[in-house]
């Protein structure tokens, strides 16, 4: 699949516009993370952008989240490490492959990134570095959705914290526009 066919079907089943940027920013995240540990851009690309396809239709059974996806991407054609990294980033399967482990936790991370942008005095992406983002990371009730033991299991794909995050803040900034930060 290519990525305007992705962008497509992301935008005809996501239709609230937090989510689609959530999925743009996964998906620059994890090309990024691609580039930098010799894998294939493409296929992280794509895993990143289309790894909450299904959220609208499971929010209220997330016990089907990334499998209902996986469904619907498979008919499409989608290779299968891109169809088990969707179903592994939200545990429905162990995590094995290097692609699984870096969406599993590249997904909380954005939140984490855009929540920083948005309580920094100039509200932008471009505004932020490695440290601010680190010390927001480091208060308990700041964006308690972005699950930090999620986060801090970048050392599965080998990457300090520190690394990770200055990674996938140079990716967002990068798409910042988009992101609309």
């Amino acid at each position: 699949m290519e990525r305007k066919q992705a962008l497509g079907l992301l935008k005809q089943f996501l239709k609230r516009e937090n989510l689609i940027k959530h999925s743009l920013a996964t998906e620059a995240c994890m090309r990024n993370l691609a580039r930098r540990l010799h894998q294939d851009e493409e296929s992280w690309g794509l895993a990143g952008l289309l790894h909450d396809l299904d959220y609208e239709e499971t929010k209220n059974d997330f016990s089907r989240h990334g499998l209902v996806a996986a469904q619907k991407l498979e008919k499409e054609g989608v290779a299968k490490e891109i169809l088990d990294a969707i179903e592994a980033h939200s545990g429905l399967k162990e995590r094995r492959t290097l692609m699984e482990k870096a969406l599993y936790v590249v997904d909380p991370l954005t939140g984490l990134i855009v929540a920083s942008a948005l309580m920094h005095p100039e509200k932008k992406l471009k505004a932020l570095d490695t440290g601010f983002v680190l010390r927001r990371f480091g208060e308990k009730h700041f964006a308690r959705g972005a699950n930090r033991e999620q986060i801090r299991s970048c050392s599965e794909i080998g990457l300090s914290l520190e690394e990770f995050v200055a990674l996938c803040l140079q990716a967002m900034q990068e798409i910042a526009e988009e992101l609309g930060l």
